[in-house]
């Protein structure tokens, strides 16, 4: 576990150069039982349980304020999605306002300080809002989101849960009263923007390498902890 995620705060994109030309010369002496690079990726395949409960142990606590987006993780180029085999069964293709994607989607729940309370992956064709209340049953005070998370059940919902949802308004929809207090805090949402880049460019959670289902969960998990351990 602290191999794989000492790699994504290493800067090497090769897993392989970095274990071979980095672990094994440099940190020998703190791993003095190190096993070859074909054994160590087996080994790799049954770290995924270990890492969730990392993760969920180290989530941070609410605030009372909260920001909650997802962003496309995405396996496969589309145009070799009828080649695909690793993921043929199990990802979808969906849309974002950039275009449509094959994969996955990473939804993410933070405090006003970056800390993430709450992650879920889902298939690239679910609605934003549907895992939305399943994230927030340990959630409590204002949750900010974009418009896509408009949804009058789903503010009930979450009203009933002790949370209330604040979104801006569509332009065909009438206007109505918020504080200013909540349109500043909208404007705030670039946080969770910033979190999503840095998983994405540092720790590298969206690539076309994965090879079998349990690396692409050990990957996505082990970037998630080492944004919340940093």
């Amino acid at each position: 576990m602290t191999i794989i995620i000492l790699f994504h705060q290493s800067g090497y994109r090769n897993f392989k150069a970095f274990y071979t030309q980095h672990v094994c010369l440099t940190y020998s002496n703190a791993f003095p039982e190190l096993v070859s690079y074909s054994h160590m990726v087996r080994l790799i395949q049954t770290v995924a349980p270990p890492l969730c409960a990392f993760l969920a142990h180290r989530f941070a606590k609410p605030t009372g304020i909260a920001f909650i987006d997802a962003t496309k993780i995405q396996v496969f180029h589309n145009l070799r999605i009828p080649r695909h085999k690793v993921f043929q069964d199990e990802a979808e293709r969906g849309k974002t306002s950039t275009g449509w994607f094959y994969g996955f989607k990473l939804h993410l729940i933070i405090n006003d300080q970056g800390g993430i309370i709450s992650v879920k992956v889902t298939l690239g064709n679910v609605d934003d809002r549907t895992p939305v209340s399943e994230m927030c049953e340990d959630l409590w005070g204002a949750l900010y989101g974009d418009k896509g998370y408009i949804s009058a059940l789903l503010q009930q919902e979450l009203k009933e849960q002790d949370v209330t949802l604040i979104t801006n308004i569509r332009k065909n929809m009438k206007p109505k009263m918020m504080k200013l207090w909540g349109k500043l805090m909208l404007c705030k949402r670039f946080v969770i923007e910033t979190v999503f880049d840095q998983l994405k460019n540092i720790s590298q959670i969206e690539h076309s390498r994965h090879r079998s289902h349990c690396g692409f969960i050990v990957n996505l998990r082990r970037s998630d902890s080492l944004y919340i351990s940093t």
